[in-house]
Order: C-alpha cells, then structure tokens, then sequence
C-alpha cells in the first residue's frame, strides 16, 4: 500500500519538550516481592537465595517460600535465584518503581546434579531441553524501549534472526523464508488466531499489533524445534506470557502512542484472585484525515487476565484479547492524485472484529502437575467494493464478502518427572465452524467467473502429543524426543492421524561451561487455511473434491553457541526447510505460500496441494543484555526461498530476500535517560511484473478494480535492497505517587525512499473520463513512480498511578 509522504519539520520541537521537562526525584525506595516454589509441585521452598541481578542486594526466603527485597533503584531488574538441589535460575525481567510495588513468583526447576558437581551458573539466555536451539526470550525492557516499534511486540519481534523485515507498515510475520500463514501465537498458553488489527484472513499480518505491551512480562519465540505441544505451526511459534494483576491494591496506568490512547487497571479481587484489563482507542483516523491519506482507519481492542490461586495446589486463570476494526476510503478527497485516485479505486471498505477468551486450570502433584485449556476465538470479516466507489447501483458491485471463523478448543497436559525424566503428555480437540458468503466477478484467461457461493461448514480436529527429555553423561548431554498426532473430519485424506504423524528430536552438548552444540530434525504439519477448506463452485465444496491435504514441512538445524558471561551469548545456526503438498492456485498457477502479505483473503478459491517448495540458510546473532545499562541485539540472516511453479521448476519465492541485517542498540544514561537505535538492511525481494495485455481490457480491469500481474513471470523482478535508521530516546521519573515516562520515536531517520512497482493507473482526459481505445475495449495506461518511505517522528506518554 502506498502513503502519502508527512511532513516531518516539527519532530526537533518534540525532541525539545523532554529536554526541558525538569529534574525528577530518584529516590531509591522500589520493592519487589513474591514467592519461589517448586516447578512441580507449586511448594514454597524455604532459606533460598535470592539477589537483584548486577548488585549485591538480596535476602533469603521464608519458610512459605516467600521474599521481600526493599530499597532498590527503580528501573528493570532481574533476580538471581539459588538452591541446593534446584538449577540456578534468573527470573524474567520487570520493571520496578517508587509508585508500586512489583509481584514476581519464581519457579525453581530440580537438578540431577550432585553436590560435589560443578554447578552452572545461570543464563540470561533461557533454553529449554525440548527447543536447545531456534528459541529466543524476549524480555520486557526490549519490547518497551524497541526503537521503531512503539512498544507493538509484532515489530520488536523484527529485530530477531530469521525474522523478515519489509519496507511497508505491516506486521506480517514471515520467518526463515517461510510465508506469512505459518506461525501459531499463545497467550498465555491459549492459541490466539490473531495477534494484529486489520488481520490478513488466512495469514498473519495487519498494520497493528493487538497485545498490549502494558500486560506483557516476557515473548519466548522459536523459529524451529517447537515443541509437541504446540502444533500447527510450520515456521514460528510465539509464547506471549502476561503479568499477574498486583496484590495490593488498585493500580492505573494510562498512556499515548503512536496510534492509540490507551488505559489499564490492575488490582486485586479478595485475597486469592487479582484481575488486570486493558483498553486501546486508536486516532489513525483523525492522523490519516489530516494528512489527507485515501483511507481511515480505526481500531479498538481490548486485553484481560483474571488469576485465582483456589487452594495451594490449584490454580485458574482466565484470559481475553479482542478487536474492532474498521477501515473506510477517505472519499471526500479534493483533487486526489494519482496515487491517491489509486488506493480509492483498488481497495475495499473492510470491517472486522476478533476475539479470544480462554480458562486455564492448573493442578500440582507431587513431582508434576495438570492443565487444562478451553478457550473459544471468534473472527468476523467483512468486505465490500464498488466499482469507482460508485454506489448507486448494485450493478456496480464487485465484492461482497462476509467470513466467521469459530474455534471451540480444548487442550489437556500432563507434565511429570520419572526419574531423571521430564515428560509432557497430552491431547487436545477443537470444534470448528467456518461460514463464509461470497459474491464476486473474477477475471481469468478463459473469461469472467461468477463467484457466488454460501457455506456453513463444521469441523472437529483432534490432536495427540508426548515428549520426552532427559540430562545425561552428567547434564552435559541433552536429548529430547517428542511426537504428535493430527487429524480432522474434513475429508478421508486427512482422517487418520497416523497420515500427520509428527516426530522431532532434539540434541544439546554442552562441549564447556561456555561452548555447546545444538540439533533439532522434526516432521511439523499445518491444516490449510479454513478459507480453502470451505471454497464452493457450484455447491459443491472444490477443494475437498481436489483432495486438498495437510502441508507438510521437515527441518533440519544445527547450531553452535557461545556465552563468555552471563549477559553475552554469540550464536549460529544452519537450517534447512522443505515443504510438500503447500497449496497451489489452480487459476493463478502459483503457490499459497509467496500470498498473504497484504490486505484482503488468502485460499479463498481453487487450489491443489500439489506445491513443493524448500528455504535454507544461515543466522548468525550477538546479544549483550543489561537491564539498566548497555543491550545490543545484533543478528545476520542469509536465506533462500524458493517454491515450485505450474512446470514444477523452482522459482523464488515472494520472501526471497537473501540478506537480513538488523542492530537494535539501546543505552541507559544518567538520571534516568535512555537512547536506542535499530538500522535494518533487507536484501531486495522478488516481485512480480503486470501483465499489461491483460490489465488494459475494460471487462477485466472493471472486474478487478485495478491491474493484473502477469503469473508467467511470477517473481522474475527484484527490488533493490531496503534499509532504515530508527532513533528513539526515553526518559522516567520514579515519583513517590506517580512514574512518568515519555519518548519520542523516529523512524526512517534518514528518510530513505524504497522502491516499489510501478502502479498502473488508467488516463483521463480534460473532462475526468478514462480514454479507451480499439471501440472501448481497452483501457489506455499510464505508469505512475511509486516509491514509499518517510521520516516519521512520535511520542509517546506513559502515566503510572
């Protein structure tokens, strides 16, 4: 999509209301409390050591297994945690301040280790035995100070290796040369179909994250050896966990951002249960009218967590994530250009909300414990398009679309120790309702379908999952082995589990304290979107007719990794993906995974799982973490994407961007200053060029609302490579009552212009009507330079009472 370039000259006025905003007061007076307890068994372990990481500040807890450290600096933190017979641990970072205390249980894991061992010092870094390899922790610090992200956890999560970076405003999440659709999201372990506002139905993307950064305490994400439990998924898992409301009393933050305003409660209900909501209202739309910008977009979302301790074995937690979206075309333009005339004549007026609501019940044993997730996600989406945005008549009509997507899912867990053994087991069953009403003119090259179709489709899916890890030749070798099951009702090709059997091993050696390899193979499986599962022609559902079947992907990774000190790790990875049965256009004659990185519906139409495809590479990654001093995050991905075309060649695909460099630096100054900067490079992706014949024929132009590509040459053009220089600076003031923070985010500091395709527009002569020729039924064309990019000053204001 195209935007209009903003005016910027006010940005140094910005820089000036920090500078100018007086001293604070920098009492040290911070507290942090909470409990530590057995990972299993949810007991309180007594006289355990407990220290602020970087000082000499600590205690000991009490019997219960609870602590209180007082007098600290405010600012983030994380705490250092030791016991005899337990791994050392080092919790996940927050942020602590004079207004309010900060509630942090911390579970201990059990060690094989024996006394007389070396014992290893703890990690920053957290790895798991299940994922040794291709999982990154993302701590609360970098998602509140990620220069050009502001605080929208979709684009920190572009700073890491693996993960695709592109020149537009959007958020799709495109990892390891995979496509858009290939990642599954947890909120606080409930699946989350949709983690951004104005959602590519049937991939990942939107301009806007939905999670709230205010609610989140920390992102695990794996770009490969996911574990059994987490299914679906072919490129990229993402954990979000989410902070407990606070024990005291209640609390309030309000805030202004980029995009939105914004406010969040927290606070305690009785003595066992503590809630924290969340509410966002964007003003994109009065932004984009004042820019005269060709459309308006508005969001609301929301975001909840409720969390009650019944007894001391037994848990529950409710979470909810919603949105409303609503994106109008900005008609009442005067004299629209031709970008503008563009963007009104191509895209639809598109409305759209989303939920997620789910209960998670814990239950401690012994030397393990139970849980069980019911949760229910509800999408709605809605499209319409006239043809010029004329809408007197329903002749001119060219789309009316209208989709739910309903998931009811329930997920059992059994985790346990035999032993030396940690298992997970478990299965899970989701019931599924898939409606979609359709009526739109498509133009191929025998003519115009007439796409025109209802459908109410149910679906049940089932899933069956165990892993197994163990510590051996003393904790210096890791392994684990895991296995997962999948099927569903949909059709005979994918009834019998046994069709998506989904093996995966991991191997970690720990060569020294500071050196160790790693290794992860595993079969992963990902159901088609639904919006291909429930295509009709003719009443009859197409798809299912074509044996439409699981897409499969095997990996192969290998890594190495380096930790001189405790805050530092260097490492480096190999991977190797290939894909088969990827879903393939039937019409367009290209494959599902090169869409879905733009507004609009993905599998909507005909297509045979008859793709193949592979993506390979290399990521190499520094990382120096300091909570309240220096952090750099610097990481290199070279990669390959290709898929196979209609002859079975292979061809590039859509994400084939070869070169992934991104620095994200961040450096905390005195009296509580703070400045970052992220530089990105991206190699030039691959594009397609329009099929002008095509593109010109006024039956087929006025069907689609703008230009054709030309298919036969599908991604036979590069770009030139992109990058960005994002600044951003921060300050805090820790009152007794009140902290304050406020930043200013600049991106594309140096206001570089990417390249992109040309657009097509049709000419007009003096009296505004299009010129055809060959008697009217051609359209004449003009080209238009289409280049975006623009230096885009922010700031924002955080009030925590």
């Amino acid at each position: 999509m195209i935007q209009k370039p903003i005016r910027n000259k006010f940005f140094y006025i910005l820089i000036l209301i920090l500078l100018f905003i007086g001293n604070g007061v920098f009492a040290q007076r911070a507290v942090v409390h909470g409990r530590i307890y057995d990972a299993d068994s949810n007991e309180g372990l007594p006289f355990v050591n407990v220290v602020v990481s970087g000082t000499t500040i600590g205690t000991v807890s009490k019997e219960d297994g609870s602590y209180h450290i007082t007098g600290l600096k405010p600012g983030f933190v994380r705490l250092e945690v030791s016991f005899v017979g337990y791994e050392n641990t080092i919790s996940p970072e927050v942020e602590v301040s004079n207004s309010k205390p900060v509630d942090l249980d911390i579970a201990l894991e059990k060690s094989n280790t024996e006394l007389n061992e070396v014992t290893v010092s703890a990690s920053l870094f957290r790895k798991t035995e299940e994922s040794p390899l291709s999982l990154k922790n993302i701590g609360i610090s970098e998602i509140e100070n990620s220069p050009g992200a502001n605080r929208d956890i979709s684009k920190v999560i572009q700073s890491f290796p693996g993960v695709q970076s592109t020149p537009s405003f959007r958020n799709d999440i495109i990892i390891r040369g995979g496509g858009p659709a290939e990642s599954r999201f947890f909120l606080d372990g409930v699946e989350v179909p949709n983690i951004n506002h104005f959602a590519t139905q049937g991939a990942s993307g939107g301009p806007v994250g939905i999670i709230n950064a205010d609610l989140l305490r920390e992102v695990n994400y794996y770009s490969g050896a996911f574990p059994a439990d987490r299914g679906n998924a072919l490129s990229g898992v993402f954990e979000f966990y989410q902070v407990d409301g606070n024990t005291d009393k209640l609390r309030a933050q309000f805030s202004v951002g980029a995009s939105e305003v914004s406010g969040t409660f927290d606070g305690p209900i009785g003595e066992n249960t503590t809630y924290i909501f969340s509410a966002r209202r964007s003003y994109l739309q009065l932004l984009f009218s004042l820019f005269e910008l060709p459309f308006l977009p508005t969001f609301n979302d929301f975001q909840f967590k409720v969390k009650t301790k019944l007894d001391r074995k037994n848990e529950i937690s409710f979470i909810g994530l919603g949105a409303i979206d609503k994106f109008d075309l900005n008609l009442d333009l005067e004299n629209p250009d031709a970008q503008q005339r563009y963007i009104l004549s191509t895209i639809p007026e598109n409305e759209q909300w989303s939920y997620t609501v789910g209960a998670v019940y814990k239950h401690y044993r012994e030397n393990g414990f139970q849980t069980i997730v019911f949760s229910r996600s509800h999408l709605n989406n809605s499209a319409v398009k006239y043809l010029d945005n004329d809408y007197s008549s329903e002749e001119n009509k060219t789309l009316d679309y209208i989709s739910e997507e309903i998931e009811n899912k329930l997920r059992y867990e059994n985790s346990t120790r035999v032993g030396n053994v940690k298992i997970n087991y478990g299965a899970n069953a989701d019931f599924v309702t898939y409606t979609n009403s359709t009526q739109q003119r498509r133009y191929y090259s025998d003519g115009i379908l007439d796409v025109n179709f209802d459908t109410d489709l149910n679906l049940i899916k089932w899933g069956f999952f165990g892993q197994a890890s163990n510590k051996i030749l003393d904790e210096r070798l890791t392994l684990s082995l895991g296995i997962r099951l999948d099927a569903n009702n949909y059709s005979s090709s994918m009834l019998s589990p046994f069709d998506q059997l989904s093996p995966r091993l991991s191997a970690s050696y720990q060569l020294s304290p500071k050196w160790s390899l790693n290794f992860n193979t595993g079969r992963y499986f990902q159901l088609p979107p639904y919006t291909a599962l429930g295509y009709k022609e003719n009443g009859v559902l197409v798809n299912k007719e074509n044996d439409l079947k699981y897409i499969q992907a095997d990996h192969l990774i290998a890594g190495i990794e380096f930790q001189p000190q405790q805050n530092v790790v260097f490492s480096g990875e190999a991977f190797y993906k290939k894909y088969s049965d990827y879903p393939f256009s039937v019409n367009d004659s290209v494959s599902l995974a090169n869409l879905g990185a733009d507004f609009g519906v993905i599998g909507n139409e005909e297509v045979r799982s008859i793709s193949e495809g592979r993506a390979y590479g290399i990521e190499l990654q520094t990382r120096i973490a300091s909570s309240n001093k220096f952090n750099l995050n610097l990481s290199y991905t070279w990669v390959r994407s290709e898929f196979q075309d209609k002859d079975n060649n292979y061809i590039v695909s859509s994400w084939d961007s070869r070169h992934l460099l991104v620095l994200t630096s961040t450096k905390k100054l005195k009296r509580n200053w703070r400045v970052g900067a992220r530089w990105r490079f991206v190699g030039g992706l691959p594009y397609t060029p329009y099929d002008l014949e095509k593109s010109a024929l006024v039956e087929a132009w006025n069907v689609n609302n703008g230009p054709y590509l030309n298919t036969d040459q599908w991604n036979t053009k590069r770009f030139d490579a992109f990058h960005q220089l994002d600044l951003r600076i921060d300050k805090a003031y820790y009152l007794d009552k009140i902290t304050a923070k406020f930043y200013i985010d600049i991106q594309n500091f140096y206001n570089f212009q990417n390249e992109d395709q040309d657009i097509l527009v049709r000419k007009q002569n003096e009296n505004g009507n299009y010129v055809t020729t060959d008697g009217g039924s051609r359209y004449v064309l003009d080209r238009v330079e289409n280049t975006s990019g623009t230096t885009l000053p922010t700031i924002g204001i955080i009030l925590e009472f």
